[in-house]
């Protein structure tokens, strides 16, 4: 009889293998596309046995890999993504690696700041999934003077696409000057950010994310390192409860 402390499900053992998140392993799945000892698995709730099963993704033997993690001061003119049909450098080709890694979650392709790559998907879903509320604090240069009135609303809430958002904190980190904004923001739709300001008639000039999941870009722009094993068991206790 097999091990039942040894099993896990299958999504996580494809995200362990630094694939994919959770999610996307499902719908590899759901879409026939993985495979346990030769025989198509469809099953979400399938559990494996690491260290006995042969698992595949598209015929192709999958295994589980030690586990990276890494912060890149994202430059501009880089694509957040692991590879572009333009050839447009990636966030991926600036961190010399052999083992295959991807973003968690993106930024603009002129947006700079904080961003974290792994091979983790559990760690990418953790943070990413919109119920763990994780904060992203952006540097905000507008082109004009941001209202009280709008602050407000923007604090409230305002429809962008028909769905709502709004910003957690918003700061004027220069003295008399309402154009440079400090915004905190706890969702990470597709430029949340720019849209948000862009509903009330302001455009964005610059964009640099400051902070995301509390760690801050304490290095040069462009440049990246290992999070260390305090930071990310730091960031996994206080999200993942």
């Amino acid at each position: 009889m097999k091990n039942q402390t040894a099993t896990i499900r299958l999504n996580k053992f494809i995200s362990d293998c630094g694939l994919a998140s959770r999610r996307k392993a499902e719908e590899f799945i759901l879409q026939g596309r993985v495979s346990v000892n030769d025989k198509i698995i469809s099953e979400l709730s399938f559990k494996i046995d690491p260290s006995k099963d042969l698992v595949a993704l598209d015929g192709e033997k999958l295994v589980q890999k030690k586990q990276i993690y890494f912060l890149l001061n994202k430059p501009k003119g880089v694509v957040t993504t692991t590879d572009d049909e333009k050839n447009r450098k990636t966030v991926v080709d600036l961190i010399n690696i052999k083992e295959k890694i991807f973003p968690i979650g993106r930024l603009d392709y002129n947006t700079t700041g904080v961003l974290l790559l792994t091979n983790d998907g559990e760690f990418s879903n953790l943070l990413t999934h919109p119920r763990n509320k994780v904060p992203r604090e952006y540097e905000v240069k507008l082109d004009k003077d941001l209202t009280e009135e709008d602050k407000l609303k923007l604090i409230k809430g305002i429809y962008i696409k028909n769905q709502k958002g709004n910003f957690v904190k918003i700061l004027f980190p220069k003295k008399n000057n309402r154009k440079f904004v400090t915004v905190t923001a706890i969702e990470g739709r597709n430029h949340f950010v720019k849209n948000m300001f862009g509903a009330l008639n302001y455009s964005v000039l610059t964009l640099n994310r400051k902070s995301f999941a509390g760690i801050t870009a304490d290095i040069p722009i462009g440049s990246y390192r290992k999070l260390s094993h305090e930071e990310v068991s730091g960031v996994i206790k206080y999200y993942g409860g």
